[in-house]
């Protein structure tokens, strides 16, 4: 929404044409606030309507900016809403289920219908089933569809029935990349979002913001697009045209200073920023980049270190716009009048890199020399445990010495009829995956280089490595066409096998049987040029994960193992029998140059993005025809009704209070939303794998808990299930088990809280430091709360998933500082009353409130904890039972 009367409106004039705009620098003050804080600052002044109310906010903004500290609650209206399918599909499912709801109540079910353009992005499903080989994208992409009709007949029923939406269909590339390549303006018109006006008014103009539903939606940020991960329920408020609160953020600012060494590639820039920020703590702090040191950065190297934001719990990771900033949106195919508006607009703003502007205020400054990045790794399971890669060796053989693992252990297995040894860190999968890295093409350029190079001189990868190229967009495969790279990949088996994001996710498919077969004998290891490697997550076989820069995959699959040093040991030999080492296959800087002056240009992004929204055959022979609301399939085990507006009424009743409840879940600490969330494989002998079977589904067609995100009944059975997760109550069970304390059995997590939903007892979880880590999960907030648990203790929560817990009606409550449970000596087996909270004001009242835990014995232990419910809006959609009933009740 926009405030056309305001009376901090202006005008910009930009080669003939006028533009109505909201210049930051009509609030006192905000000449040196950070460019985030601008973003905000302009926000704000255009969307809230009340003029007074609108400078309040801006002051606000403008105070906490100059103190360099956290401020006050703000509201923040994004220009667009990013989604990609395994969570868009429930929020679509959300909405159909709330026109239904609207319905019932009296309303029109046509008000339920995003307000604002919303993009859909279906690059999650597609699965590394077959690799290695030339019709493994064909192969993956017939799979992808039978798995998946049902999902993608409701989405073509959601692209034809609500307005403000479209909708990428499979096999074209994954939205993070597709986002900035097409969808980003950098510089939004109320024109571009369909907003009518009379024809002598000019258009308005205003930053391109958006929040997404992935947490990696932070890429566009380094094309100057301020964008964050949100749940999939605060971005269906968003899409439906409410405002997101937040607290005026902290800022930090990253000055950078110098050039990257040769041979020295964006990813490990990124890996260097997710070591040095998580050490900094920057959780829920804003992050702007600054110095003379990124001129030297172009607009796709920025966007790979900005994909890293949530690796260190920053909500964005910022770059200004300036001369990079417009080459890439002229190479990638912007119109001249887009990239003058953008060039006019930032400098009116305050938004453009100008080395001679005074310096902004930030409440601390953090130094990188660009210099000093070097060639390195992350792992094994976390993303900002970097490794230069002269320690890699060192370090893999430390973990296993940490893990007790016998390291002359070797074990045999047999591929295409011919015996291997294999010991610990043999690795299983090599991924050239999409996200982090296949939006930039120098790195892309230096992996082929590397193949091409590799092939030439005889090397091949080991032949128990599963390799998989996943291109993040088709200009990404069509940039190493025309390289002439694309042969020497294929040579070395990386074919391309699905555009998505594979084994980022954890769609890798199947390891090959022999190894499988051995993976509790020996520890696998995979490599990969993605921006997660959480334990579990790859693939269940798969015990350590590394993250590299796609050329530093293709290298450890030719050496086949982790436990190698790449920077003395030879990969192999040639036919004369000299080895060849990595300094023999690694291009130069020159190399990569030429290639991208002759390759990369607007005609490759032209050619790459044609036909975009058509999608192949099997998608265009989809569709049913628009309609209000959606005709559900019963027999559907892909997409049914969700609950979560049934019995509601239009004025809310206060949340019922927690007391007796039980722990249906004792963590410990850096719990991620993988470990929380269904996802991956579906197991056979699960709660979900009856629930299908019962229906009829073969295990064979069981599909990945992703794709089934449109069914409630499958996801809060896979709820707490991932493999890897250690819930101390199932007495070393890992995996989705606890203890039911009514029978004092260890029950698979799902059927226990059944059993206590019939007592009626409600639930709760005890967990440690940083719960919720990880992706943007929905799912991992709304699982939880269909199976009954309606508070979270824990030490400490990420933003993302405190938010979602809330706005799924679950209370996050954090232990006092310096507590814990293990300081309190709570093990999981007490019953739990929190003493009564008033959030009639918005705010909880009390703030901390007071925790009786009851032991078996009778004993009780009695703590206090704050309530993390931060601002008034989150306050009141606790108070409604969660976000969703929150809108109804509004547009109602």
């Amino acid at each position: 929404m926009t405030n056309e009367n305001s009376r901090f409106a202006s005008v910009l004039e930009v080669e003939g044409t006028k533009y109505r705009y909201y210049p930051a620098s009509t609030v006192k003050g905000s000449e040196t606030l950070p460019y985030a804080l601008t973003v905000l600052l302009e926000n704000v002044l255009r969307t809230v309507e009340d003029e007074a109310a609108a400078e309040e906010l801006a002051n606000r903004i403008v105070a906490a900016g100059t103190a360099g500290d956290v401020g006050s609650e703000v509201e923040f209206s994004p220009a667009r809403v990013l989604f990609q399918d395994f969570t868009g599909v429930p929020v679509f499912v959300d909405f159909a289920v709330m026109r239904e709801a609207c319905a019932e109540l009296g309303g029109d079910p046509a008000k339920i219908n995003p307000q604002i353009p919303c993009d859909l992005v279906i690059d999650h499903s597609v699965i590394a089933d077959e690799a290695g080989c030339a019709g493994a994208l064909a192969h993956n992409m017939e799979l992808e569809f039978l798995r998946n009709r049902e999902r993608y007949d409701f989405l073509k029923w959601a692209q034809q029935s609500f307005d403000n939406v479209r909708i990428v269909p499979p096999g074209v590339g994954i939205c993070h990349q597709l986002n900035i390549e097409q969808f980003a303006h950098v510089v939004m018109t109320s024109d571009a979002a369909g907003v009518e006006r009379a024809e002598d008014e000019p258009a308005v103009a205003y930053f391109d913001t958006l929040v997404g539903t992935d947490s990696h939606t932070p890429t566009a940020n380094g094309i100057g697009v301020l964008g964050w991960g949100v749940g999939g329920i605060e971005a269906e408020a968003a899409a439906l045209g409410q405002p997101i609160t937040t607290l005026v953020p902290r800022v930090v600012g990253v000055r950078l200073t110098g050039a990257l060494s040769e041979g020295v590639a964006a990813m490990d820039v990124a890996l260097t920023f997710a070591q040095m920020l998580r050490e900094k703590g920057v959780v829920g702090s804003f992050v702007e980049c600054f110095g003379p040191g990124l001129a030297s950065l172009n607009a796709t190297q920025r966007a790979c270190i900005s994909n890293m934001t949530p690796e260190y719990g920053s909500t964005c990771t910022l770059f200004p716009v300036d001369e990079q900033t417009l080459a890439y949106l002229r190479l990638t195919g912007r119109a001249p009048e887009q990239v003058a508006l953008v060039e006019a607009y930032a400098k009116a703003q305050g938004f453009w890199n100008d080395p001679e502007a005074p310096e902004r205020t930030y409440a601390e400054v953090i130094e990188l020399d660009l210099g000093s990045v070097e060639r390195s790794l992350a792992g094994p399971s976390r993303p900002h445990d970097r490794i230069p890669l002269t320690g890699v060796q060192e370090r893999f053989r430390a973990v296993c010495a940490e893990r007790g693992l016998d390291m002359k252990k070797r074990v045999s297995v047999e591929l295409a009829g011919e015996e291997h040894e294999i010991g610990h860190g043999a690795l299983a999968i090599a991924a050239v995956t999409s996200c982090t890295t296949a939006t930039d093409p120098r790195m892309m350029l230096a992996c082929g280089l590397v193949a091409q190079k590799a092939a030439e001189a005889g090397l091949a990868p080991k032949p128990w490595v599963k390799t998989i190229l996943a291109p993040g967009s088709k200009a990404t495969e069509l940039l190493l066409e025309r390289a002439g790279l694309l042969d020497g990949l294929r040579q070395l088996g990386f074919y391309t096998c699905g555009f998505g994001c594979m084994s980022c996710i954890g769609n890798s498919g199947p390891l090959f049987d022999a190894l499988h077969d051995v993976a509790d004998e020996v520890e696998l290891a995979s490599v990969l040029s993605g921006n997660r490697n959480f334990e579990g997550r790859i693939s269940p076989d798969v015990s350590q994960n590394y993250l590299a820069a796609p050329a530093m995959v293709i290298a450890y699959a030719l050496a086949g193992t982790m436990d190698v040093d790449l920077t003395h040991d030879a990969l192999g030999t040639r036919e004369d029998g000299t080895p060849v080492y990595l300094a023999d296959i690694w291009p130069t800087d020159a190399e990569i140059d030429a290639l991208v002056a002759s390759c990369v240009n607007e005609e490759l992004y032209e050619e790459g993005t044609r036909g975009l929204y058509d999608g192949d055959a099997a998608w265009q022979a989809l569709g049913s025809e628009s309609s209000d609301t959606f005709a559900w399939d019963d027999v559907s085990t892909y997409v049914r009704r969700a609950p979560y507006f049934d019995g509601m009424t239009r004025e809310p009743a206060a949340p019922a209070s927690v007391e007796g409840a039980r722990v249906l879940a004792r963590l410990g600490d850096f719990i991620t939303t993988d470990h929380i969330s269904p996802a991956g494989s579906i197991a056979s002998d699960s709660p979900a794998a009856r629930y299908l079977e019962d229906r009829g589904v073969d295990a064979a067609d069981f599909n990945t808990y992703g794709a089934r995100r449109g069914n409630h009944e499958v996801m809060m059975r896979g709820t707490f299930a991932n493999v890897k997760l250690q819930n101390m109550l199932a007495e070393g069970k890992k995996g989705g088990w606890t203890r039911d304390f009514a029978t004092g059995e260890v029950l698979p997590l799902f059927d226990a809280a059944m059993e206590y939903a019939k007592a009626g007892t409600p639930l709760v979880v005890v967990a440690g430091k940083m719960y919720g880590s990880g992706s943007s999960r929905d799912w991992a907030a709304k699982g939880p709360a269909l199976l009954g648990i309606r508070a979270a203790f824990a030490e400490s929560f990420e933003r993302i998933h405190r938010s979602n817990l809330i706005g799924m009606g679950i209370l996050p409550l954090q232990f006092a500082e310096g507590q814990s449970a293990e300081t309190l000596g709570l093990d999981g087996s007490e019953c739990y009353t929190v003493a009564p909270i008033d959030f009639s004001a918005g705010l909880p009242e009390p703030r901390v409130v007071v925790v009786t835990a009851e032991r078996e014995d009778g004993s009780t232990v009695e703590f206090q904890a704050t309530v993390r419910v931060d601002t008034p809006t989150e306050g009141r959609y606790y108070q409604n039972g969660g976000i969703l009933p929150f809108v109804l009740r509004n547009l109602l």
